[in-house]
This record gives structure tokens, sequence and C-alpha cells, in this order.
């Protein structure tokens, strides 16, 4: 599989027929979203910095809400994770090409232990760290201990171009107490490839 990640919350997770685009953004941003192609694509949230699927060609299968899908032989179950005074947000665990991959989309606190349980056997989390409406760092080093992922990719962080104000990558890396080693532009990984140990990947965010 391919990881690729555009900024924000968006990636494309991609095998060698089948795609999927979590959280394309508006133009809101002060990001450009370049042209993407889908089989399906996830919206955790219904804010502008989510919800762009409209921009994503191919006919995409477009999922919004909480729930279990099947499309294509790629298997998405869709979790609430929003409390009651919180807005709504569905993390996602995206399964194909025999790896499980989990987006928190949105998220803003600390899962609950049935939420983290209906999370399980995560092989690539993809975790907000930046702040604002979104977890701080320390709250998503939490998070991280409660999955125990093989491989965590940072999104939703400040970078080049970005128009709202977020923290940077190195205080969650500083909390979760690693060393920032080289971007990748894109991940390209099996399951056989998987860690034993966790491990943090930062992407280089294509525009």
């Amino acid at each position: 599989m391919e990881i690729t990640w555009y900024g924000q919350s968006c990636f494309r997770l991609r095998s060698r027929s089948l795609a999927v685009v979590t959280d394309p953004y508006g133009s809101e941003e002060g990001l450009k979203l370049p042209r993407l192609t889908a089989s399906v694509v996830t919206v955790s949230c219904d804010q502008p910095e989510h919800n762009n699927a409209q921009a994503i060609k191919g006919s995409p299968f477009v999922i919004r809400a909480p729930g279990e899908y099947e499309i294509e032989g790629i298997f998405v179950i869709g979790v609430a994770t929003a409390e009651a005074s919180r807005a709504k947000n569905a993390a996602y665990l995206i399964e194909f090409e025999d790896l499980t991959i989990c987006h928190l989309g949105a998220l803003d606190h600390v899962l609950s232990q049935e939420q983290a349980e209906q999370l399980n056997d995560i092989d690539i989390l993809l975790v907000p760290v930046g702040g604002r409406s979104n977890l701080t760092s320390g709250k998503a080093v939490d998070v991280v201990g409660l999955l125990e992922p093989k491989i965590i990719i940072p999104m939703h962080y400040k970078i080049p171009g970005l128009a709202i104000q977020l923290d940077g990558a190195n205080r969650f890396l500083k909390e979760l107490g690693v060393e920032a080693g080289d971007k990748l532009d894109t991940l390209t990984v099996t399951k056989g490839q998987l860690p034993e140990e966790s491990r943090v990947i930062l992407l280089e965010p294509k525009q």
C-alpha cells in the first residue's frame, strides 16, 4: 500500500487498483488540494477542512457517518467519537491490502475505553497532533498509548502555506519521546514490513 499525505487530515491510501481518500479539504485552509481520484472517500465531520468530497474524481462512494461498509473489497468501520457536548466526529477503520488503517478525523479528546475497544488491532494510525479544534500533542500521546498501533503518522499540524494556526509536529514527537527522522514523500508498506515496536513516520505534504 502507498500512503500519501496532502496536508491537514487528507491522505490517499492506494493499492494497485483501489484508492481511498480521507477528509479532503476546501480552499479556506490556504492549501491547494491536488486532483485526486478514488473509489472511496471518508469524511469525518461536516467542516470545510474535512468535507470537500466533491473535489475527488472517479465517482467515489462517500462515507459520512458511523457504520459498517464494504465497497469493492475495501472494508470501512466508522466509530462515533463525539461526546454529548462536542462536535460530531467519526473515526474510521479502513481495511484493505491486509492492512488496518485508523483515521481519527477531527478527534479532540482522549478516547473512552469503549471507543478504543472498537478501534482495535490497528496497523497504522493517522492521528491529529496540532491542537486547535483537534487533539493537542499531549492528548495525542495518550491516544497512541491506548491504541498501540505499529506505525504512527501525525496529521493536522503546522506546515508551510496553512492559513490556520496549529502547533508543529515536533511538540508531539518530544512528548512521545522520539526523534524526528527524515520525512518521506510517500510511505509504501505491506503487512510483512510492519515494525515489531511502534514507530513514528513523518510524511512530506504533497501540494
